[in-house]
């Protein structure tokens, strides 16, 4: 039978992720799954220790529930990672800690998974959420189209499934700056997107504030050389056009055309200067993106502690 994991980031959610894993539970009996189990990881939640309390009763009633405390808030996408690190099932399912991705969506995702997909998106036609996250929402869609190539047809969210090897080689990213929809997409192509229903939070609100926002979308310019090539091409248009534009000057004042002034020739020289400058500034900039690619050591998330892993995933290389 193969082995279900449910990876659950979570922040301040001492009055929710109990309520989760029980309504997760009810719909995997329900659906036919018994082999599962839950990777909860504790985002740094500033709360006074009410959330990883709550984590490790549930690891002590649950010996199929894993708890990882990470040391410092990591972010959603980081979590989620160190989560991943964690997971052994042959399919991962990705939550949000808030309920408002009811369990009962679980089922759409992995009868698409059944028809040989290697990752399935929910995404949600209709979303309960305030106008700065949907504005926030819109804005990582569009960067995340522009800078990775994402496909106009692709929706997305939080919840999601995916079979194990896109979780093996995604662990195999160690750039702390994480931006999971750009690091599966270096993986598989074989994608498919299903409607499903997003509900009204129940407690607290969403743990997204602008500067955390910003550094998510901050984060997928890490995956795309789009920003530097776009200079690359600016610096290439300068200088044709400033060479171009001063050859005419200068065929035009040898014939003692008066359009060709000395101010038009300086000009376009200038433009010619400043189309070298700026494509030299987008090769450094290519050359230093891939130096960075290949030497960063920076952790992506740092484990405090964990609960309920076996002596080798305690052992292991988990990005710590």
């Amino acid at each position: 039978m193969p082995l279900y994991s449910v990876v659950i980031p979570c922040y301040r959610s001492a009055k929710t992720i109990s309520s989760v894993v029980e309504d997760t539970e009810k719909e995997f009996s329900r659906i036919g799954i018994d082999q599962y189990e839950f990777v909860l990881v504790n985002d740094g939640s500033p709360d006074e220790g009410a959330t990883i309390h709550v984590l490790e009763g549930l690891a002590e009633e649950k010996p199929y529930v894993k708890v990882i405390d990470l040391g410092k808030n990591s972010g959603q996408h980081n979590a989620t990672m160190a989560g991943l690190n964690y997971a052994s099932g042959d399919f991962i399912i990705s939550m949000d800690d808030d309920g408002q991705t009811k369990p009962s969506q679980i089922r759409p995702l992995l009868d698409k998974l059944d028809e040989g997909y290697d990752l399935v998106y929910g995404y949600y036609p209709e979303k309960k959420e305030s106008l700065f996250r949907r504005f926030g929402s819109t804005i990582n869609y569009l960067t995340v189209r522009l800078l990775v190539h994402k496909p106009k047809w692709m929706k997305t969210s939080s919840f999601w499934a995916m079979r194990k090897y896109v979780r093996d080689y995604a662990i195999q990213y160690r750039n702390p700056s994480v931006h999971l929809q750009g690091v599966f997409l270096r993986i598989t192509s074989n994608i498919a997107c299903v409607p499903i229903q997003h509900f009204e939070r129940k407690e607290g609100k969403s743990g997204y504030t602008v500067k955390k926002l910003f550094d998510l979308y901050i984060n997928i310019f890490t995956f795309s050389l789009v920003p530097i090539r776009a200079l690359d091409i600016l610096g290439l248009v300068l200088l044709f056009g400033g060479l171009i534009a001063l050859i005419v000057l200068l065929i035009g004042r040898s014939l003692g055309s008066g359009w060709a002034s000395p101010f038009r020739l300086l000009a376009s020289g200038m433009f010619s200067l400043a189309g070298i400058i700026i494509l030299a500034i987008g090769i450094v900039g290519e050359y230093i993106v891939w130096s960075h690619r290949g030497q960063t050591n920076a952790p992506q998330f740092v484990v405090r502690n964990t609960k309920n892993l076996s002596d080798n995933q305690q052992k292991g290389d988990c990005n710590s």
